[in-house]
């Protein structure tokens, strides 16, 4: 489980580096290709959306890395954080160079023919997100009982992010943001499969 947890780690990193490799690209160019795409695009709304889902995925990994001491899930939340605080700043990146706003009155999901599917019932705004009363449980707990909580949470967080990364392939027309997309399907999967070894050393189900 180590040397997955390390592959991962390593992956994440390589990933890290490519990602800055493609802002630098962008920012040479002028923008990831030569159209801009329209406000209510699936590139601008899968920007704005998946930015929002990342932010929460930041947010659950810095809570459980003050609530346990457990060195394989601490280093696994680090590195989700680092690489979607990463990822996260590179689509409003985008958002600015395509001179787009960070915000829409659009529903979340609208780019994907899903928008008003989710009630936004306690800050569950798109697929896997967790619940503002689940964020708020994750604070109140420590040690296996809060790596148990915050992997089943990041696991069903990280099925909503593919979900919307794999629209991003089939609708998005930014070559770059699609090969951005792509890793994050990869990367997230293989996390899935992290994770769910880390529930059951832990005897727990995802």
């Amino acid at each position: 489980m180590r040397k997955h947890a390390a592959l991962i780690a390593g992956a994440a990193a390589a990933f890290l580096v490519a990602v800055g490799a493609l802002t630098y690209a962008v920012a040479e160019d002028g923008g990831p290709d030569t159209a801009t795409p329209a406000a209510d695009s699936a590139d601008a709304g899968f920007a704005r959306d998946m930015a929002v889902h990342h932010q929460q995925a930041v947010e659950m990994s810095y809570i459980v890395r003050d609530r346990t001491d457990d060195e394989e899930v601490r280093r696994l939340a680090y590195d989700i954080a680092q690489t979607q605080a990463n990822q996260r700043g590179m689509l409003l990146g985008w958002l600015d160079l395509w001179g787009l706003p960070k915000v829409s009155s659009d529903a979340p999901m609208s780019w994907m023919g899903m928008g008003g599917m989710s009630d936004g019932e306690d800050g569950a705004l798109m697929p896997g997100m967790a619940t503002d009363a689940e964020l708020e449980k994750l604070g109140t707990l420590d040690g296996e009982q809060a790596e148990v909580f915050y992997l089943r949470l990041m696991t069903a967080h990280h099925k909503g992010g593919i979900h919307m990364a794999e629209g991003c392939v089939a609708k998005c027309t930014v070559t770059v943001e699609k090969r951005l997309a792509r890793g994050m399907v990869e990367a997230q999967q293989s996390e899935i499969d992290l994770m769910t070894d880390l529930l059951t050393a832990r005897g727990a189900k995802p």
